[in-house]
C-alpha cells in the first residue's frame, strides 16, 4: 500500500459528493436562469457552429461540449443540452460515490470538462470564486484518480508528487485569502471588527447566525484575530517536514471549514476546502481513525521528546506573534481580552514583499522533494521493465506536476506586484494559453467586509395600479423581518446570492437585473420558481404584476431585549434608497436597458424538440422543477448515505455466514513454536523452505535492501 492510497482515495470520494451537490445544486435552477425565457437565456451566447472551421479549433476558442450537440446528432434546444449536461454530471459523480472502479481518472476528466461547459455558459451566475475553484480542484483531481476502466498498474510511485498539488492549492486557497484580507486595507479587518458583521452580512445567513451575533464584541474580534491566523501563520505548516506539524496544521484548517459548513450556507465550499486538507494526512493516520492499525513509531524516545518540543516551540512562537502584532491582553476586571492591529499597512506590504519570494520557494523544494523520492521508488523496484514502466509514468506526471505549479505562480504572485513582474515571459504566454480552461486561479475570499453600515438587501415589489404594492419574497435571501434565515446548504441558489451581490453597487452594474424585472413582468414560470417553488407563497401567481419596481434595505440583526428575551423579529430594517424605477412591459426605460446590456432577441425561440431524449430530459424536469433546490441536494446525500449503510450491513452479514479463519499468529510467536512443528513431516519442512526462499526474495525486491 502507498503512502497516500487511504488519503487518495478519501480525496477522490469527496470530490464525487462534491461534484454531485454542484451538478444538483445548478440543475434545479437552469430554466429559471438559462431557460428560453429565463434571466440570461443561454440561447443568446450558445456558441454557434462553423462549419468552415475545425470543430477543435471551435471548442478551443469556445471551450464547452455544447459544441459536440449538433456533430452528434442530439436534437435538444440550449436549455435541454445544459440539462443533459448537468444530468450525466449527476449519474457520473454518484456512481463515482458509490462505486470505487468509478472513482477514475477518465471519469474525473468528464466531470471536469461538463462543469467547464457550463461555466463557459453560465455567465454572471457561474463566476464565483468557489466555480473556479472546484474546475482547478476538479482538473487535479484527474491527474491524482488512477485509470481504473484502462486496466492500469497499481504500480503508482507518482502519486505523491500528483497529490502534492492538491496541498499547494490548499496553500494558496487558505494564505492568499488571508493575506487579501488585509493587503485590501478594509477597515474592518484592520480593526479586528470583520467577524462582528460577518453572520450578519453573509451571503445567505443561518438561523443561528442571529445567536451568534448576539455575543460580545470583544470575542467576536478575537474570532478575527483566529482567522487571520488561521489563514497566513497556519498555512506554511503544510510543507514542515515534521510529520507532527502537518498533523495539527490539518485539525487546524478541518476544525475551520467544519465551522464554516455550520456557520454559513456558503454551498459546496466548505466542503470541497475540507477535501483539500486531507492532502495533509498520510495512511498511518487514518488507518489509526479506522482502527486498523496502530500508528507506525520508528522513532526513539528522545526523537520523540526532540519533535514534540519541536512543535510546541512552533506554535508557542505562532501564539507569541499573535499577542505581539495584535497588542492581546487581558483585562481581569472587566473578564475581556482586548485586541487591537499593532503593525501599519506599510509593514504588512513591507512583509509581504519578503515573504511572497520564499513562500514560492518553499513550494519548489517541497515538490522537488517529491519528485525526487518518486524517482528513486521507482529505481528501487526490481525488473528493469517495472523500472522502465514506472519511470515513463514519473516522468509524465511529474513533468505534469510541475507545469501545473509553474502555471499557478502566475495567479499567485499577483498578490505582490513587485514579484508578480519576475514571473518569466514563457510562464506568462503559457498561462495565458491556458487561461480560458481555468486550470489555475487566484483567490481572496472574503477580502472585503461588506455590511459595516448594515447589509443592504434588495426588495421587489410589485403591482396592478401602481398604488399599491406587495413585496416579493424570496426563498432563501432576509426579506420578511420575521422569517428566520434557512438552512439551504449545500445548495447554492445563485439568484439569492446574486441579488446580494448586486445590492452591492447599482442596477446598471448588474444587467441580469433588468433581464429578471422584464421575466417577473412576463409572468415566466420557471422565473418565479426561482424565487418560490410553492406557488402559494408568490403574491403573482394568478397574474404577473402590471408594474415592478425595486428598492435598498439596509438591514440588522434584532438584538436581544434587556431582560434577556429574545425580540419576535429576526431583522429590523430601514429605507436607502431606490434601486430600480417602477416599469411596466413596453416601458422606454425596460426597453432601452435591455437593449443597452444585450438582452433583446437576436435569434428567434425556436420550437422545443420533440426528440426522445427531449422527452425523457422534460419527464425528468416535470419531477423535481416543484422541489426546493435544497430538499433535492438532502435527498441525493440521505440516497448515498442509505446505499452506504445497506452495503456495510449487506457485507457484514455475508461475512458472518463465512466460516471464520484463524487469526494470524505474530511473527514473534510463529518463531517460538517453529521448533515443535518441525518434526511434523516432510512436506512441512519443503512448504518452509519454499516461504524462506519466498521470503528472501521479497527482501531482495524492497528498497532498503537494493540500498
Amino acid at each position: 500500500m502507498g503512502v497516500t492510497k487511504l488519503t487518495r482515495h478519501m480525496f477522490l470520494w469527496s470530490m464525487a459528493i462534491i461534484y454531485m451537490f454542484a451538478f444538483a445544486s445548478l440543475y434545479v435552477q437552469i430554466p429559471g436562469l438559462y431557460g428560453n425565457e429565463g434571466v440570461l437565456p443561454v440561447r443568446l451566447v450558445e456558441p454557434r457552429v462553423d462549419g468552415s472551421r475545425p470543430v477543435l479549433e471551435q471548442i478551443h476558442a469556445h471551450p464547452s461540449l455544447l459544441w459536440l450537440g449538433p456533430r452528434l446528432g442530439l436534437d435538444l434546444d440550449a436549455q435541454q443540452a445544459m440539462e443533459l449536461l448537468c444530468l450525466v454530471g449527476v449519474l457520473l459523480a454518484l456512481g463515482a460515490a458509490l462505486l470505487e472502479p468509478l472513482r477514475d481518472s477518465l471519469v474525473f476528466f468528464c466531470l471536469w470538462a461538463l462543469y467547464l461547459s457550463l461555466c463557459q455558459m453560465g455567465q454572471d451566475f457561474l463566476r464565483f470564486q468557489w466555480d473556479s475553484l472546484l474546475l482547478e480542484a476538479g482538473f487535479l483531481t484527474v491527474l491524482v484518480a488512477p485509470l481504473n476502466l484502462l486496466r492500469s498498474s497499481a504500480f503508482r510511485q507518482h502519486d505523491a508528487v500528483t497529490f502534492w498539488l492538491a496541498r499547494w492549492l490548499l496553500f494558496r486557497l487558505t494564505f492568499g485569502s488571508g493575506v487579501a484580507k488585509l493587503a485590501s486595507h478594509c477597515p474592518s479587518w484592520w480593526g479586528l471588527t470583520a467577524v462582528n458583521h460577518m453572520f450578519e452580512a453573509q451571503g445567505i445567513p443561518l438561523p443561528w447566525s442571529w445567536f451568534i451575533q448576539q455575543l460580545p464584541d470583544w470575542y467576536l474580534k478575537l474570532g478575527t484575530v483566529g482567522l487571520l491566523v488561521t489563514e497566513i501563520a497556519v498555512p506554511p505548516l503544510y510543507f514542515a517536514p515534521i510529520r507532527s506539524l502537518r498533523l495539527a496544521a490539518f485539525y487546524i484548517q478541518a476544525t475551520y471549514q467544519v465551522k464554516l459548513m455550520f456557520l454559513g450556507n456558503y454551498g459546496f465550499l466548505p466542503f470541497l476546502s475540507l477535501a483539500l486538507t486531507f492532502s495533509l494526512l498520510d495512511d498511518d493516520h487514518i488507518s489509526y481513525w479506522l482502527g486498523h492499525g496502530k500508528k507506525k513509531s520508528a522513532k526513539t524516545l528522545p526523537q520523540t521528546i526532540m519533535s514534540l518540543l519541536v512543535v510546541l516551540a512552533v506554535f508557542a512562537v505562532i501564539i507569541y506573534g499573535a499577542q505581539v502584532l495584535f497588542t492581546l491582553e487581558i483585562d481581569w476586571d472587566a473578564k475581556t481580552i482586548t485586541s487591537e492591529t499593532a503593525f501599519t499597512q506599510q509593514q504588512f506590504g513591507n512583509v509581504l514583499k519578503l515573504v511572497t519570494g520564499p513562500t514560492i520557494w518553499v513550494g519548489v523544494l517541497s515538490l522537488t522533494w517529491e519528485v525526487v523520492a518518486a524517482m528513486l521508488g521507482c529505481v528501487c523496484v526490481r525488473g528493469c521493465l517495472w523500472k522502465l514502466w514506472g519511470l515513463v509514468q514519473w516522468a509524465v506526471f511529474a513533468s505534469a506536476a510541475v507545469a501545473m505549479f509553474a502555471l499557478s505562480v502566475v495567479p499567485y504572485s499577483s498578490m505582490e506586484q513587485v514579484y508578480s513582474s519576475k514571473i518569466l515571459p514563457e510562464v506568462r504566454q503559457a498561462y495565458s494559453l491556458v487561461e480560458r480552461y481555468r486550470l489555475v486561479s487566484a483567490y481572496s475570499l472574503d477580502s472585503r467586509m461588506t455590511g459595516v453600515d448594515g447589509r443592504s438587501e434588495v426588495i421587489l415589489e410589485g403591482s396592478m395600479d401602481k398604488n399599491t404594492w406587495t413585496e416579493i419574497e424570496f426563498m432563501y435571501k432576509p426579506g420578511n423581518v420575521s422569517v428566520a434565515p434557512p438552512v439551504v446548504a449545500p445548495h447554492q441558489p445563485r439568484l439569492d446570492w446574486q441579488m446580494s451581490q448586486a445590492a452591492q453597487g447599482l442596477a446598471k452594474q448588474s444587467p441580469w437585473f433588468t433581464s429578471l424585472v422584464h421575466c417577473l413582468l412576463q409572468g415566466n414560470k420557471d422565473v418565479v420558481r426561482l424565487i418560490q417553488t410553492d406557488s402559494a407563497q408568490y403574491p403573482f401567481s394568478q397574474a404577473p404584476p402590471v408594474y415592478l419596481r425595486a428598492s435598498l434595505y439596509r438591514y440588522w440583526f434584532t438584538q436581544t431585549t434587556q431582560d434577556g428575551s429574545s425580540p419576535n423579529e429576526w431583522w429590523r430594517r430601514h429605507y436607502a434608497e431606490e434601486f430600480y424605477p417602477a416599469v411596466h412591459l413596453g416601458d422606454p426605460t425596460l426597453e432601452s436597458m435591455l437593449s443597452q446590456h444585450g438582452l433583446k432577441e437576436k435569434f428567434p425561440i425556436q420550437p422545443s424538440p420533440d426528440s426522445p431524449l427531449a422527452q425523457v430530459l422534460r419527464q425528468v424536469r416535470g419531477h423535481v422543477q416543484t422541489l426546493p433546490g435544497h430538499l433535492v441536494l438532502w435527498s441525493l446525500l440521505a440516497t448515498v448515505a442509505t446505499i452506504w449503510l445497506l452495503k456495510t450491513l449487506l457485507s457484514g452479514v455475508l461475512g458472518g455466514r463465512k466460516a471464520k479463519p484463524t487469526p494470524a499468529e505474530p511473527k514473534s510467536k510463529k518463531a517460538k513454536d517453529q521448533p515443535a512443528e518441525k518434526s511434523a513431516s516432510a512436506s512441512s519442512l519443503k512448504a518452509e523452505r519454499e516461504n524462506s526462499e519466498e521470503s528472501r526474495r521479497d527482501a531482495d525486491k524492497s528498497p532498503k535492501k537494493r540500498k
